[in-house]
């Protein structure tokens, strides 16, 4: 079937979001002690209690108490989170904007804060070009579970065989595909042009 809606994710596909970013400089370019920290402290799995709906202040306040040694280092993860923003990803947003023209309908699904997300709102231009977006902090829900790809597909009245989802990591692309939606585990803006091709769509 003619794929008619393009589901993009943003983080590490459109816009350059690295923790790196503020905590390199703080660990005075040690990867490894960062590396630490990011796996013990301020784990992604942390993180993603946020972008499912959780308070900053009270998660940042739950991993004080457990880690109070860190506490400065914790509290910056969300004091300098806009700096964690580089910019965005200007291979892919010219993509964006190419099917954009081409008249796909363009819809965000993303793991992301509710409270955080507004800095991306003001940020970055290229989200207007979307006619929808999810984000899991809003709506408590997160990839790859099938709640979400389920809800954005009620919501905007997609037929699932009709889209294609665009992601960075595998485990949300297979969670697409578990609801019918075909998708693309994202790389590079080149890679993506020509997974693109794969689907009749030339970039």
């Amino acid at each position: 079937m003619k794929k008619q809606t393009i589901i993009f994710d943003l983080g590490g596909v459109l816009v350059d979001w690295k923790p790196e970013y503020v905590f390199l400089n703080e660990f005075k370019g040690d990867r490894k002690k960062m590396n630490w920290f990011f796996e013990n402290i301020c784990t992604n799995e942390w993180n993603e209690q946020q972008d499912g709906g959780k308070l900053i202040s009270e998660a940042t306040e739950e991993r004080i108490k457990l880690f109070p040694k860190y506490k400065s280092l914790i509290k910056m993860y969300y004091e300098k989170w806009e700096y964690m923003l580089k910019g965005e990803i200007s291979g892919s947003v010219d993509i964006l904007k190419k099917l954009k023209k081409m008249k796909f309908n363009l819809i965000a699904l993303t793991n992301w804060s509710a409270e955080t997300f507004p800095v991306a709102l003001k940020r970055f231009k290229f989200l207007k070009l979307f006619s929808g977006i999810v984000v899991s902090g809003e709506i408590q829900m997160l990839k790859p579970f099938p709640e979400i790809y389920n809800h954005t597909l009620k919501k905007y009245d997609l037929n699932p065989s009709e889209c294609i989802f665009i992601d960075d990591r595998p485990i949300n692309v297979l969670g697409a595909k578990k609801c019918g939606i075909d998708g693309i585990i994202f790389e590079t803006p080149l890679q993506l042009i020509k997974s693109l091709k794969k689907f009749e769509i030339e970039i």
